[in-house]
């Protein structure tokens, strides 16, 4: 049986026709257009992507859900991780990069993630999520256009031009408060850390605490104009 090229015309009048629709319809597009093995969630384990998760696992159980270890994730992120595991029965699947911390120092320096931020992030996130993709046919992410100004137009389906995959993003259209209403309505597993002022969680070195009223992602790189990984560039 051939599989499907979709043209970017096609995802356009997809995308189209899901705006104003529950997230859900996004995601059941996805799980209807692709096969289990073509088709995975991207999950951080931030508040979007545990809300994906429950989604995604209620329409198919058998769903493919990956995630990135830098080898400097919170310890509450790999807890939030296992929570998840156990309470929707299911095993997520890691991707790291294939150089330790200690010869990425031995090679670059002590602390690269502050003498060069995108370096480590190349490194240790976006080498680990083209090796991921390259697995699929298309990927869900947990984006919002209000999270930065670099996401306020992003489309709900589209052609991710640099992955070569079809990227859905369900959950475009929500506030944040539309994602805390639905985690505490379905009761999902979330990161503790986002009660003590870490609204937007990367790794360890690189993620401090917002005050009241500022940018959810200002605490993400802080003192630096880097504002994304690269992974939704």
């Amino acid at each position: 049986m051939a599989v499907k090229v979709w043209t970017q015309e096609e995802l356009k009048k997809i995308s189209a026709s899901l705006e104003g629709k529950d997230p859900e319809k996004a995601i059941k597009w996805a799980v209807d257009n692709f096969s289990t093995g073509d088709l995975a969630l991207a999950c951080s384990f931030g508040p979007e992507d545990v809300v994906l998760v429950d989604m995604l696992v209620k329409i198919n159980p058998e769903a493919r859900i990956f995630y990135l270890d830098t080898d400097f994730l919170f310890k509450e992120t790999i807890e939030v991780k296992d929570r998840i595991e156990e309470k929707y029965g299911i095993t997520t699947e890691r991707y790291g990069a294939k150089i330790t911390i200690k010869d990425m120092e031995r090679e670059f320096g002590p602390e690269l993630w502050k003498s060069d931020p995108d370096k480590c992030c190349d490194i240790r996130k976006m080498k680990p999520l083209a090796e991921a993709l390259s697995t699929l046919k298309s990927w869900i992410t947990g984006i919002r256009r209000d999270q930065a100004p670099t996401r306020a137009n992003a489309p709900i389906v589209s052609w991710d031009a640099k992955f070569n995959i079809v990227k859905v993003n369900p959950l475009v259209r929500w506030t944040s408060e539309d994602v805390w209403n639905y985690i505490r309505a379905n009761d999902v597993p979330y990161n503790p850390l986002h009660d003590q002022n870490y609204p937007s969680i990367g790794c360890g070195p690189c993620t401090n605490p917002v005050k009241p009223g500022e940018d959810p992602r200002s605490g993400r790189w802080a003192g630096k104009e880097k504002t994304e990984c690269g992974l939704h560039k």
